[in-house]
């Protein structure tokens, strides 16, 4: 039996052979990661709580491209049924993606995951991280040290363009045949960039993705209010609080700001306390309150 010689770089692994043997240094399986001994150990963690916020945030930034499509593409001022039909078919198309992602997930046919912890963001990048002993030949040791959050994010989307291709189609041809199927195009396009954004920026995503719902989240609230064309604090705050569609979008808005709030509680390790969620309604609040004051009609320019 050879002994377990330590291996160059922080990503390159030694198996156990079943003659006792340990093979030469390399990158470890699929599933498996290397210890400070330099053996390639299987991947036993249990994802923390920022890892599942991480993989809902990908899944609810595809379901609120979907329902941002759907909206742009029907061109209506209010909801009518046959938008809402629209909207639960990509809701139930996101949410069977998402279940059977779990499902396909080692192990296989639990909703439950076995991962290895993520602890730097170098982790996601092992392909820049290959030795090179005294110069020479590079070791190859790119693997996937973040098993199974960069794989799982690929599989949602590919299950998400097929469970939408089976599913929407029948739902638009009944209630919106004529500017439903663009939502279908649109998400053909959206889907490819996100799997070519994840696959070149999945670790800055993952560390990022807290501050990057706040600020989408407060952009687009001043968006919905920056298009009104009555922007006094009386006619914004009564639609706000009267018009059903734009109640809908308030509240979305609000559930994706304490979304953020709640990640970035975790990732700083802060407790999470319900006074924080206090904040969520201050950027509607702002805009309501100091919109009279950046009415162009009001500035004079001398």
């Amino acid at each position: 039996m050879n002994q377990l010689a330590h291996c160059p770089g922080i990503y390159c692994g030694r198996e156990l052979l079943p003659d006792g043997n340990w093979t030469d240094c390399g990158a470890c399986p699929r599933g498996f990661r290397t210890n400070v001994s330099s053996a390639c150990v299987p991947c036993e963690d249990a994802p923390t709580f920022y890892d599942w916020l991480y993989l809902g945030f990908m899944a609810l930034l595809a379901l609120v491209l979907h329902w941002f499509s759907i909206d742009m593409v029907a061109l209506k001022r209010n909801i009518p049924k046959e938008v809402i039909a629209i909207h639960l078919s990509a809701l139930i198309e996101t949410v069977s993606a998402s279940l059977i992602t779990l499902q396909l997930t080692d192990p296989i046919g639990s909703f439950t995951i076995k991962s290895c912890r993520t602890r730097r963001l170098s982790d996601w990048y092992t392909l820049f991280h290959n030795p090179s002993p005294n110069y020479e030949t590079s070791l190859h040791c790119t693997q996937e040290a973040v098993y199974p959050l960069y794989t799982m994010v690929f599989v949602f989307y590919s299950l998400g363009v097929m469970i939408m291709l089976l599913i929407r189609p029948w739902v638009v041809r009944k209630f919106l045949p004529k500017q439903g199927k663009y939502s279908i195009y649109n998400a053909l396009y959206f889907f490819p960039i996100f799997a070519f954004l994840h696959a070149i920026g999945g670790g800055l995503i993952y560390y990022s993705f807290p501050y990057i719902t706040i600020i989408l989240s407060v952009l687009s609230n001043a968006a919905h209010f920056a298009f009104k064309l009555n922007q006094t604090m009386k006619s914004l705050l009564l639609s706000s609080v009267s018009d059903i569609k734009n109640i809908t979008i308030i509240l979305g808005h609000w559930l994706l700001h304490g979304y953020g709030i709640m990640a970035i509680a975790t990732l700083r390790g802060i407790s999470i306390h319900p006074a924080m969620f206090l904040l969520v309604p201050l950027p509607a609040l702002f805009y309501i309150l100091t919109a009279r004051f950046t009415d162009p009609h009001k500035l004079h320019i001398e």
